[in-house]
């Protein structure tokens, strides 16, 4: 199917009653990619998977996904793209590879983002889920990105010396995506997630990561390297303001712009 370049090129409505219905629909079919946030939280996943499942052979599943989604009334949104995934994940056995693969690779971010939760392999190693994520932490997408992180925060907290270690290698990334997961997968405070209490109480555990970014060219990582550091100053601003201190000594414009994000808490409250 051909879209039109104006429909391709649009920059996106502000809010869900002025998306034009044509996009909507072309979203819920899976034909186009949304371009803003609020396009992503409008689309409907029981629509997405009713006009997706049955092309790629698996229609046989897809009474009891719906079923499910509408029992815990998650149709749209973060909800219904977790439980989406998990539900795939869960009752699809017969050529789950291929399946994963042929979501991983969809036209629609919100199907890509449907199989950055089909990783709940019980005995797959933190390496092994980091592995099988990479691709949707590289993803062209926001959304993608975004889901990338939230589908394996839980298992990088709950072991934050390994993840800081392994996550050390991806911010040494040439793909800014890449850096970028690595301080943002495990912030402190983070958003529409679960605090890290012990990044909360002992942010140094991160300083690795943290010293690698702290003159990031790319202004994608360096907003969440300030956003990480405003979240630490939360519990611990003398930390972070010690740590600013030692990084003011630069004329480097990068870190001089993570220090002002990182310090945007402390100065209001002071």
């Amino acid at each position: 199917m051909i879209v039109d370049e104006d429909i391709l090129n649009r920059k996106g409505a502000k809010k869900v009653s002025e998306i034009p219905n044509e996009v909507l629909q072309l979203l819920n079919q899976g034909k186009l990619e949304s371009v803003n946030l609020t396009e992503w939280l409008a689309i409907n996943h029981i629509g997405l998977l009713e006009s997706v499942l049955p092309k790629i052979g698996h229609e046989d599943s897809l009474r009891f996904i719906v079923a499910e989604l509408e029992k815990q009334n998650a149709e749209t949104g973060m909800k219904a793209i977790r439980m989406t995934g998990s539900l795939l994940d869960k009752v699809i056995s017969n050529e789950k590879e291929d399946l994963i693969l042929k979501l991983s690779n969809h036209i629609s971010d919100s199907v890509r983002c449907w199989a950055a939760f089909m990783n709940k392999k019980p005995n797959d190693t933190l390496e092994d889920k980091l592995t099988y994520i990479r691709p949707f932490a590289a993803d062209r997408h926001f959304g993608v990105r975004e889901i990338a992180w939230m589908s394996i925060r839980e298992d990088l907290s709950q072991n934050v010396e390994k993840s800081v270690e392994l996550l050390v290698e991806w911010a040494k990334s040439e793909d800014e995506n890449i850096r970028r997961f690595s301080i943002e997968s495990i912030r402190p405070r983070g958003v529409w997630c679960k605090h890290i209490e012990v990044l909360k109480q002992e942010p140094d555990k991160a300083l690795s990561i943290l010293y690698l970014l702290k003159s990031d060219p790319s202004k994608y990582v360096q907003d969440s390297v300030g956003n990480w550091l405003n979240d630490a100053s939360k519990t611990k601003p003398d930390w972070v303001i010690n740590l600013c201190e030692e990084w003011t000594n630069t004329d480097i414009k990068s870190t001089n712009r993570i220090i002002k994000k990182a310090q945007r808490t402390i100065l209001k409250n002071s």
